[in-house]
């Protein structure tokens, strides 16, 4: 057998190398220049999946990077631009993974047809600008996802203009809240077990204190968000879905909680949850409010059951024609 010298062997190796990272880095984020308008761009993208991209992005709105997770459709390129978009908003101590980690939304087979963007909102984030004592500034949540995020998918991951959102918990008053601060965004929302009625006061303790204390326990500043609830109370009902439930008139909309009682299928037998309880008195509250104004929401207040992740599937899978139909996918 004839003896290849050492040199050409090494130089065939190494063309093949830079051949193959190019090869790899086409298309990637860093060459499509993905940008929003205010600088915020892609550092990096992770294939996690078979249909699942993440996306890492330099926010100056946030003074950080933070995440976005993609469920790609079937026949996603990056140039393909239009596809509708479902925006999927995880929950308060929880994060952008939490969707594909704890339901089945990567195997349903009528989301193979649209773009599922589920992008990081903080542990406590509240889907908002925040306050920060009337200075303003980092982390500005809200123009994080619904400006930089937003321009960076329609640019460099085909996203079109045809967008709905769903949302548990704390995503559900973000679905609900960035659905009423711009009208139009979204076609459709969906809330479950949704923190809708942040100001909401009951008999218990329960009210905006409830907020507070939450933040406390996650060490985070309760009154850099939107304040104090009496001395900064315009703050907290600019960011209150119910008290701006006229700007949702018209606006499909899918509302569902538990009662936090015993007896939930999902629940170890005697199991009650008072936050739950809690939760379903703020969305019949928004509910009632939607009924007044002529623009009635879709509810399911499926009684017994707690605050946990296989109620927030089973609503995701009923809320779904709806914001499918919207999407007209």
């Amino acid at each position: 057998m004839r003896r290849v010298p050492v040199i050409t062997v090494v130089v065939t190796v190494l063309l093949a190398l830079l051949a193959s990272a190019f090869t790899v880095g086409t298309g990637t984020a860093q060459e499509r220049s993905v940008r929003a308008d205010d600088g915020a761009r892609v550092v990096a993208e992770q294939r996690v999946g078979p249909r699942q991209l993440d996306l890492t992005i330099d926010s100056p709105a946030l003074g950080a990077t933070a995440h976005v997770r993609l469920l790609t459709p079937d026949g996603w390129s990056p140039g393909r631009r239009g596809w509708p978009a479902l925006w999927l908003l995880h929950g308060c101590c929880g994060g952008y993974a939490d969707w594909t980690k704890y339901t089945d939304v990567a195997q349903l087979p009528d989301l193979q047809r649209v773009l599922v963007v589920m992008p990081e909102a903080g542990a406590a984030g509240w889907y908002s600008n925040w306050w920060n004592y009337g200075k303003g500034g980092a982390p500005r949540w809200e123009t994080f996802h619904l400006t930089e995020v937003r321009q960076i998918l329609e640019r460099g991951y085909g996203a079109g203009s045809r967008r709905v959102a769903a949302g548990l918990s704390m995503g559900g008053l973000g679905a609900l809240l960035y659905a009423a601060r711009h009208p139009g965004f979204f076609r459709a929302v969906a809330s479950y077990s949704g923190t809708v009625h942040p100001l909401l006061q009951v008999p218990g303790g329960f009210g905006p204190d409830w907020f507070l204390n939450l933040d406390r326990q996650l060490g985070v500043d309760p009154y850099a968000i939107w304040g104090d609830p009496v001395r900064q109370r315009a703050v907290w009902a600019e960011h209150d879905p119910t008290l701006r439930a006229s700007s949702l008139r018209g606006l499909p909309i899918f509302l569902s909680c538990g009662n936090g009682k015993p007896g939930g299928p999902y629940d170890p037998p005697g199991t009650k949850d008072p936050n739950e309880a809690y939760f379903e008195q703020q969305n019949r509250s928004l509910a009632d409010r939607l009924r007044a104004l002529g623009s009635p929401a879709v509810t399911d207040f499926y009684g017994p059951g707690i605050h946990e992740w296989p109620y927030w599937q089973r609503e995701l899978h009923r809320s779904l024609p709806m914001l499918l139909a919207a999407l007209g996918a």
